[in-house]
């Protein structure tokens, strides 16, 4: 496991990195995919534009800085991603946000389809779903992670699917309506969980 992460983390990103390959991908006309259809273009425009709203309005409860601020242990988080995702263009944003309330928290974005070998250690029911937080602690002796979305979403998405089969289009745009009445709260909710608050 270490070796995979080690290797991973040898070809990452910072947010800002992140969001600025997303942004110049998008000039040229592409995604972080490899497929570079239309359609992922499309979903990488919507999430680019998703992000930034997101980097300027979300606001974080006085009492999760505090906790965040407070924690004593260098900590590396690491999170499987693609620009064309909407659960990651989402979550994302409020994940970075976490980290960087401190400096012991360090972040690093790695793209899913060229890490493989990481994802598959951290699948969700079989499946390679992203964003996927995997928190890393005192030299690799506590390894956890978090995702693809919050848990109220996740249930959303199971209950659809126990109904009817499979997500719809017209499912993932309800989701993404969600997400934005929801304010990012339910994240950041589940990722105080996560972190034991």
């Amino acid at each position: 496991m270490k070796k995979t992460i080690t290797k991973s983390l040898q070809n990452s990103y910072t947010y800002q990195e992140y969001r600025a390959l997303v942004e110049n991908l998008l000039k040229l006309g592409k995604s972080t995919s490899k497929e570079d259809s239309e359609a992922l273009v499309n979903y990488s425009k919507l999430n680019h534009s998703r992000m930034k709203r997101l980097d300027k309005t979300i606001q974080l409860p006085k009492e999760i800085i505090e906790k965040v601020e407070s924690i004593s242990t260098s900590t590396q988080w690491i999170v499987l991603a693609e620009g064309w995702c909407g659960d990651a263009a989402q979550n994302l944003p409020i994940i970075n946000k976490i980290a960087d309330l401190n400096k012991n928290i360090n972040l690093r974005i790695v793209l899913r389809d060229e890490h493989p070998e990481l994802m598959d250690k951290f699948l969700t029911n079989g499946g390679r779903a992203i964003p996927k937080l995997i928190h890393i602690e005192n030299n690799y002796s506590k390894i956890e992670s978090w995702g693809p979305r919050p848990s109220v979403a996740t249930k959303m998405v199971a209950d659809f699917k126990a109904k009817n089969g499979s997500v719809t289009d017209e499912f993932k745009k309800d989701l993404q309506l969600w997400y934005n009445k929801d304010k990012g709260i339910s994240t950041i909710e589940d990722m105080m969980t996560f972190l034991g608050f």
